[in-house]
């Protein structure tokens, strides 16, 4: 009797992602040739869309995220999802509607740094920025070589061919799993930027934005120039192989980017040895990374302690500590009087803080691996919710400055500080070499300080910070929810070595080539600004975890963003005032 003979399992198949990507290539070329007027039109059916849906997208996103009910909470999924996108549609709609000539840069403020660098001001953008965000700017830094008699030929590439001679592609964009704007936005970089038509995979963690998404953006799908999808790690390996999908975009982990390019195990060792990627398409990423915090020592009096405590506590726990650019790293100056001071108004914060829980797969094994790598590990209670595992970096083992948390996890080092100059000196010398990864780095600086160093030493020493975004007296999170500033790591990365990623995204005034965005925000709020001599009204801002009416705000900034007006400012005032 003979053996059967045994058949190798059959891959599997997916005829409804077959259908779907065959879908996008018959309309790539289309999507690519459609006008400027043509996309202002659509993004502005969009922002109907996306307001259509505003209010359950948030609550059930805060509902999925375990923030109890009425808790102001809620501000952030208003903030980081509904009016992240409604504001990039305004901004989009502005460049597109002036993408003739590039008429658009003649409002963009420029300078050159002392280094030669040229930095274009993208913020504020309009007069209701001014407003809205009174005393909050942004640059966006160019890569050398950039000057003001050649920006132009380096912004808008995508533009340069006529829309009738334009070919598309289709990309493949895996969607981030914490944030709700991440993957629509994520969407627009290759849609309007690069003139692809996108499948877009959900992450199973938040894939019940999908119904959110697909009545938000059904422009788009009925058009044909997108798809949106759900499935496992089985479904993206699919996709990101499939021949169809020629150019793919990630937002997640370095080590899921490693996986699509080289494989894993036995086979990605070989892949990199013989420096050929198992997956050949263009992958552009964002992947996160150790990011740091440097408090600069300076005369704070206890009102600015309790300020910055804040800041500090939201750059750490905003989304409850799952996101890129969270602060992982605390870097202290070791000789400041106030240095101890700051760390018990911190945790002081971190205890009264409105209770959330740990709605991210793995959080807990990842704090615990965290912890076994500290030295002087302690908890800081946070009331109701899982305590933030706080340990100091005794330089003995470099796991913490390697490994990204993305939990409520914080390390602390401290660093020598005879001068203030010196020590952020030191302070950009330990996140530039010891830091895995370039997304992200926070700088609190009293003004007097900058005064004391100088403007220009402050810029300099700045500049010598290798992060895709800086933010001094803010948290990057602001660079990100400004859809005119740029997202994305240090140029640099490649494939083989990948850490915060390839590209950048949103960057709505479409330049080529930047190196950084720098944002800059008061050191004090509203109106202790005003008292020390200072013009700017932003008060306690409504990302803060702290601000007690950051849900109404939330509301009435995304109502505002989809159709503004003077008539509206009022109640966001109201209650921004009241936070």
């Amino acid at each position: 009797m003979t053996s059967p003979t045994i058949q190798p399992a059959e891959a599997p198949r997916y005829p409804d992602l077959d259908r779907a990507l065959g879908e996008l290539q018959a309309k790539k070329d289309a999507w690519a040739r459609t006008t400027n007027t043509e996309r202002v039109a659509m993004l502005d059916r969009i922002k109907d869309g996306v307001m259509g849906v505003a209010e359950t997208w948030a609550k059930t996103a805060a509902r999925e995220k375990q923030i109890p009910d009425g808790s102001p909470l809620v501000g952030e999924e208003w903030i980081s999802g509904p009016y992240a996108v409604i504001s990039t549609c305004n901004l989009l709609m502005d460049t597109l509607s002036q993408m003739d000539g590039l008429r658009y840069l003649d409002k963009v403020p420029l300078r050159e740094l002392a280094n030669g660098q040229l930095a274009a001001k993208v913020a504020p953008h309009s007069i209701w920025e001014s407003l809205l965000l009174s005393g909050v700017e942004a640059e966006i830094w160019m890569e050398p070589g950039v000057t003001r008699e050649n920006l132009a030929q380096h912004t808008a590439s995508g533009y340069d061919d006529p829309s009738a001679l334009r070919d598309g592609k289709v990309a493949l964009v895996l969607g981030a799993g914490n944030i709700a704007a991440i993957a629509p936005l994520d969407c627009f970089q290759k849609l309007f930027a690069e003139n692809q038509v996108v499948l877009l995979k959900m992450n199973p963690v938040n894939d019940y934005l999908t119904p959110f998404l697909e009545a938000a953006l059904r422009p788009l799908i009925d058009f044909g120039a997108l798809r949106i999808v759900g499935g496992g790690g089985d479904v993206g390996a699919y996709l990101c192989e499939h021949a169809d999908v020629e150019e793919i975009h990630i937002t997640g982990a370095e080590s899921t980017h490693d996986a699509i390019v080289w494989g894993v195990g036995e086979e990605a060792r070989k892949n990199r040895a013989a420096e050929t990627p198992r997956n050949p398409r263009r992958v552009t990423s964002e992947l996160g990374g150790v990011c740091p915090t440097i408090v600069v020592p300076g005369p704070w009096n206890a009102a600015d302690l309790t300020f910055q405590a804040e800041q500090i506590a939201t750059q750490k726990l905003h989304n409850s500590g799952f996101n890129c650019i969270a602060c992982q790293v605390l870097i202290l100056p070791a000789d400041w009087a106030r240095t101890d001071a700051l760390l018990d108004q911190l945790e002081a914060v971190m205890r009264d803080a409105p209770p959330r829980d740990l709605y991210y797969p793995g959080a807990a094994d990842r704090m615990a691996d965290f912890a076994e790598h500290g030295g002087d590990v302690v908890s800081f209670e946070r009331g109701g919710a899982p305590a933030c595992v706080v340990a100091h970096l005794d330089g003995e083992d470099p796991w913490m400055e390697s490994n990204e948390v993305f939990a409520p996890a914080l390390s602390t080092i401290r660093l020598p500080s005879a001068s203030a100059a010196g020590y952020l000196r030191e302070a950009v010398r330990y996140a530039n070499e010891r830091l895995r990864g370039t997304l992200g780095a926070n700088i609190l600086i009293h003004p007097d300080t900058i005064k004391e160093m100088g403007e220009a030493t402050f810029e300099a020493i700045v500049a010598e910070l290798r992060y895709g975004c800086i933010a001094i007296n803010a948290w990057t999170g602001l660079g990100f929810l400004m859809a005119q500033c740029t997202w994305g790591a240090f140029p640099g990365h490649t494939a083989a070595d990948a850490q915060s990623g390839v590209g950048v995204v949103h960057n709505t005034l479409l330049f080529d080539k930047p190196e950084r965005t720098v944002v800059k925000a008061p050191f004090r709020p509203f109106p202790r600004t005003v008292l020390s001599g200072g013009l700017t009204m932003l008060p306690r801002p409504p990302w803060f975890i702290t601000n007690k009416k950051q849900d109404k705000v939330g509301e009435r900034l995304t109502r505002f963003q989809h159709r503004p007006g003077w008539s509206k400012l009022p109640g966001v005032f109201f209650y921004a005032l009241q936070g």
